[in-house]
């Protein structure tokens, strides 16, 4: 049996939703971003929410905005710590390098890839730990990295067949 509040809670998401994916998806690139953010949204609605009024579709779209724009800094930062790890690799082992390569690979790679092949390789976790820092099964967690392993070859030009042996990928 839900409670007053969770009754009332679904109410606002089915009234609400609707106008909140949209603002989202405008400002967003793909739609999966945009769902993901106007879930965040209900859930920040949900966390603050009291029961004594019914938050207004101006105040859920101000959530959404500033969830958006974290969304943006989020990016930003990680494609200038991109652009600063292959900017490092090309000064320190020249432009033509393996290492230079596997950065090149790595900006190409959805985001979810990448973070997987980082959990892997670069801090050395395994499947079982992997899973725990995604919160998925150990079995999702395979699945995944295989997939990004898969996707990183594919990013890698033609010839580079040695550094994935190096890498065991």
């Amino acid at each position: 049996m839900l409670s007053e509040r969770e009754l009332a809670f679904i109410a606002i998401h089915k009234d609400s939703y609707p106008s909140v994916f949209r603002f989202v998806r405008r400002r967003v690139e793909s739609a999966e971003m945009a769902e993901e953010i106007a879930a965040d949204v209900f859930r920040v609605v949900w966390q603050k929410w009291s029961d004594d009024a019914r938050p207004e579709l101006g105040y859920l779209l101000a959530i959404a905005r500033n969830l958006v724009g974290n969304a943006y800094r989020s990016r930003d930062r990680q494609q200038a710590l991109q652009e600063k790890l292959r900017t490092t690799a090309v000064e320190r082992f020249g432009d033509d390098s393996e290492n230079v390569a596997v950065q090149d690979a790595m900006d190409r790679m959805r985001v979810q890839d990448r973070e997987i092949l980082q959990l892997a390789y670069w801090d050395g976790l395994g499947t079982t730990d992997i899973a725990g820092v995604l919160q998925c099964s150990e079995s999702a967690a395979k699945v995944r990295l295989h997939r990004a392993r898969t996707a990183f070859r594919k990013q890698l030009p033609a010839g580079a067949e040695t550094t994935t042996q190096k890498m065991g990928v």
